[in-house]
């Protein structure tokens, strides 16, 4: 049975250190949640680190300028980790490649300094992606011919960003998961570092460790995530508590017509992916 605080106040006593989301939990891409930033704020400075945990694929340096502007504050976080900390390894051990780069330009700072050499999927040694190149207007579909390919040819896809979708402003945007799903469906083979993987777990759970100045005490740590997919599962697989933040990219599914969380609702999207969670709230709030 999943346990409906009324905010995060109520579970400072349960833990000491906090593995948070960032989009769709303290911003929807085009401003910032105040409610969940203070609710960080006030954890950060009477309880524990906060680490954030974003499945964005770009290194963590590289996002910190996003959540300035879109007005994160910096006393609601301690470090952040991003998948795109944790893929670098995997692209560092098959450099110079050539790799078949996919994604916007904005995300080229993953590969800095790697070595890489770029090919098409004719001539690519692997794959890496990390988004549509145009994900205003592009859908996975727009990619199967390419993809279809790489896959023949038995290259290794990198997916720096294992999320599917994700929230800008009102609408959902596809995301590099979206991208592996598709690959996978054609035969291809796809590695991820990030959530739900353990690697970006690991690392977070090192900063805190650095934090702390000595270990972490992983029944104290809660992750506070709003994908089913992503962050609950990667909470469970590492035998983590969780708080779900419903509302975020699963929009009203688990909201009740009084607007209020519905419990049947939060537990049958957990139980979609035969998972459970410690905690849920419809937004992160103190």
């Amino acid at each position: 049975m999943t346990d409906l605080p009324t905010g995060l106040s109520t579970l400072a006593d349960r833990y000491d250190v906090l593995l948070c989301d960032v989009w769709g939990v303290i911003h929807n891409g085009v401003e910032s949640y105040p409610e969940a930033c203070k609710a960080l704020v006030e954890w950060r400075a009477h309880h524990g680190p906060v680490i954030l945990i974003s499945n964005s694929p770009r290194p963590s340096a590289a996002v910190v300028e996003q959540l300035d502007a879109l007005g994160v504050p910096r006393e609601a976080w301690s470090a952040f980790v991003t998948s795109g900390d944790a893929t670098r390894t995997l692209l560092a051990e098959r450099a110079p490649g050539p790799a078949w780069i996919v994604g916007p330009e904005r995300d080229s700072t993953l590969y800095e300094g790697l070595g890489l050499e770029t090919a098409g999927p004719e001539a690519a040694a692997f794959v890496a992606v990390t988004g549509m190149v145009d994900d205003e207007n592009e859908a996975p579909s727009d990619y199967t011919d390419r993809l279809a390919i790489a896959a023949e040819r038995g290259l290794t896809l990198i997916c720096a960003n294992p999320d599917r979708v994700v929230q800008r402003g009102d609408r959902l945007i596809y995301c590099g998961g979206s991208l592996a799903d598709l690959y996978e469906s054609l035969g291809g083979q796809v590695l991820m570092a990030g959530k739900p993987f353990a690697p970006i777990y690991d690392l977070a759970l090192a900063q805190a460790a650095a934090l702390k100045g000595g270990p972490v005490d992983r029944t104290r740590v809660l992750c506070i995530g709003d994908g089913v997919i992503t962050d609950v599962k990667g909470a469970h697989d590492q035998q983590l508590a969780c708080l779900f933040i419903a509302k975020g990219i699963h929009g009203g599914a688990a909201i009740g017509a009084d607007g209020k969380l519905d419990p049947t609702k939060v537990a049958g999207l957990l139980a979609a992916e035969n998972l459970g969670a410690t905690h849920a709230m419809g937004d992160l709030v103190w």
